[in-house]
């Protein structure tokens, strides 16, 4: 038996794992002690990864479907079929009618060689990652005001901070690694302040709960802001070197009212009061939030990056901004330019100066217009237009929540699917292509603390599967391109030439320690930690005025309710990993015994009003339709609010309507549904 350190798959946190292997087969997981991200620790899912690895019944064989039904395959055949027909199409209706989408699980030499593909031979910029349909665009956020776009410091500094702003994210369900870390700053010393609609786990560990009322978290944070400035608690000396339009931001900020603010958001004044001097006064603090979009939108993200400008806190160990992933490589796809209007290294498509530089390197030519986001593409706004979809390791007809996945490929003339499984997806595809899996090949992963990781390969794949990335540059090659990459070390160093901030993570680099955090140069080949450690430059941060919320969604008479949709903790069962693990199945379909329907979760005292008991059918009502679930109580959700995860698709077809593209705040009414 033989111990192979590698990273976990599952989430952005990247925990270092040991794989056991024993007869070319992963038969056992145990933790790395010494990882900084993990220190000895990993969840539920990475202890059972082995499960996954070893699943019997994957895909060995491509397909292509005739006659209505998907058929074995050559592998030539399919390469041959795939790269005919996209000529075809690009030919006929043009090459943006071409999308090419990714999961934020693909490794970045994936992720690279699929846009480059998209760019330089199909010559379209509609390329993004799945985790799209359903993200606050918090990448183009932090670009514009603090200039990078990730996390700015490493997850194990949070031991260091003093103060940590939880803001909705349920750490607990979603990341467990980061919630213990949280968790255990905080018996240490630490402040803890949580924001959101829902109670969990880490919420009974807080200082300071600010539950506030849906939708509401901008002036939240407009509101702590307001008390920093009359308090005079801001840092003067920070914001003067390294801030721009300060005088406009605090021109906005004075509009605000504390006791206002208070009674739309639903919290008591002086809890906001003491969480904001709180923050303001630690000598390092952090904010925790989540890049899905039901934990946040675009404004509630600027404004709590204005208050880290605020404050001052950046460019210190503990204290910034951290971005959770909740997908492995959501960092790295977006690095790599799985973005239709980004380049690798973040650079605008738009920009005539930086496209040269790639049309130098990639020596042809690149197309200037942005392309469109797969939450376009998956939904009723590309029927018609988009006329085939590339789908690699990308199951949308199950986990892409917002949109219409199943009914926009349905119409494609063509739909290319890379995957382990034949999944819901599957059935839309024209042809199918089985992948290498974790453990099968040697590639790299970028994880939420911008740690550029070394997956090695373990054990051999089965006879006849090629890595996903070799497939691409088959299919690149029936198309007359002249690519010639032999592994996936050659695609890094090509990387690190077209995205400076990579330069220094060659494989020989990455294979010392537990990897890289980027910036990692050849003048800096050990990575950085912290974002800004070797000094901030002048004007760097920018704040951006956030617009003062009045009021919040407001319910009345007829919809007393709000629905708010999101993920939780039986989001995962959609996984297709997990659907392949017995001991993950089990765990994270159990509750759907006793909901087969799925659940709204409701306040107790709510359901006592109207005579509903835990497991009764129950109908919600919405102005734009209604559907009928099951009341599930639930002491941690805030009264006048129901909950019901993304999974639930009935919600998506019978509330939310032709309203159903990215709305996860809905006013309902509520009845007990008779028998």
């Amino acid at each position: 038996m033989a111990h192979r350190l590698t990273t976990c798959t599952f989430c952005g946190v990247g925990c270092g794992l040991y794989l056991e292997t024993a007869d070319n087969r992963v038969i056992g997981v145990s933790p790395s002690m010494s990882h900084p991200a993990n220190e000895g620790k990993i969840c539920l899912r990475g202890w059972h990864l082995h499960e996954v690895i070893s699943t019997p019944d994957r895909l060995r064989i491509p397909m292509i479907r005739k006659d209505g039904r998907l058929q074995e395959a050559t592998w030539d055949e399919a390469f041959n079929f795939i790269a005919a027909r996209l000529k075809e199409i690009r030919e006929k209706h043009g090459p943006d009618s071409i999308a090419l989408l990714n999961s934020p699980r693909c490794s970045n030499e994936e992720a690279y060689l699929l846009q480059k593909f998209a760019r330089t031979i199909i010559k379209t910029n509609n390329v993004d990652h799945g985790a799209g349909v359903y993200s606050n665009n918090s990448t183009d956020v932090l670009l514009d005001m603090i200039g990078v776009p990730a996390t700015t410091n490493s997850f194990h500094e949070l031991a260091q901070s003093e103060v940590i702003i939880v803001s909705s994210v349920d750490l607990g369900k979603r990341l467990p690694t980061i919630a213990g870390a949280v968790i255990r700053a905080r018996l240490k010393g630490a402040k803890l302040i949580v924001t959101g609609t829902r109670s969990h786990r880490v919420v009974k560990n807080a200082d300071i709960f600010l539950q506030n009322k849906p939708g509401t978290d901008s002036l939240l944070y407009g509101a702590m802001a307001k008390v920093i400035v009359d308090h005079g608690s801001m840092n003067l000396p920070f914001i003067k070197k390294h801030c721009r339009d300060y005088d406009k931001f605090i021109a906005k900020v004075l509009e605000y009212d504390l006791l206002e603010a208070a009674e739309v958001c639903g919290v008591r004044a002086d809890l906001i009061e003491a969480a904001a001097l709180a923050y303001a006064g630690a000598r390092s603090a952090a904010i925790l939030y989540s890049t899905g979009l039901e934990y946040g939108d675009t404004d509630s993200i600027k404004a709590m990056v204005n208050l880290c400008l605020l404050s001052g806190q950046l460019g210190k160990e503990g204290s910034g901004i951290f971005a959770l992933t909740e997908h492995n490589n959501l960092q790295g796809c977006c690095d790599m330019g799985m973005l239709p209007d980004r380049l690798p290294g973040y650079g605008s498509v738009r920009d005539d100066l930086i496209r040269s530089q790639f049309e130098k390197q990639w020596k042809t030519e690149i197309p200037s217009r942005p392309g469109v986001a797969a939450k376009w593409v998956l939904s009723d706004r590309g029927k018609g237009s988009i006329h085939a979809v590339w789908l690699c390791r990308y199951d949308p007809v199950s986990t892409a929540f917002f949109g219409n996945a199943a009914d926009c490929l349905e119409q494609c003339d063509l739909v290319i699917q890379q995957h382990l499984f034949l999944t819901e997806t599957s059935r839309y595809a024209h042809v199918v292509l089985p992948t290498a899996m974790f453990g099968e090949e040697q590639v790299t992963f970028t994880s939420g603390e911008r740690r550029i990781q070394l997956a090695k390969q373990v054990i051999d794949p089965p006879s006849g599967i090629a890595s996903a990335w070799k497939q691409i540059v088959r299919i690149a090659q029936a198309m007359g391109a002249d690519w010639n990459y032999e592994s996936t070390a050659d695609i890094m160093d090509e990387i690190g030439t077209v995205a400076p901030f990579y330069s220094g993570a060659n494989y020989e680099n990455l294979a010392r320690e537990y990897g890289r955090q980027w910036p990692c140069t050849k003048d800096r080949p050990l990575g950085t930690p912290f974002l800004f450690s070797e000094g901030i430059p002048r004007d760097a941060f920018k704040f951006i005025p956030v617009e003062r919320l009045h009021e919040a969604v407001v319910t009345n008479k007829e919809y007393p309710f709000l629905l708010v949709l999101g993920h939780s903790l039986y989001y995962w069962h959609r996984n297709a990993l997990i659907r392949h693990s017995e001991t993950l199945r089990r765990e994270y379909q159990a509750p759907l015994l006793d909901y087969p329907e799925g659940f709204a979760g409701i306040h107790p005292d709510d359901a006592k009003k109207y005579g509903i008991h835990d497991g009764d059918r129950i109908r919600l009502r919405a102005d734009s339709g209604s559907t009928v679930t099951l009341a599930a109580l639930n002491h941690e959700i805030r009264s006048g609010t129901l909950f019901m995860p993304f999974f639930v698709k009935q919600v998506e077809h019978q509330i939310l309507g032709p309203l159903k593209s990215g709305v996860h705040l809905i006013r309902v009414c509520l009845e007990k549904e008779e028998e």
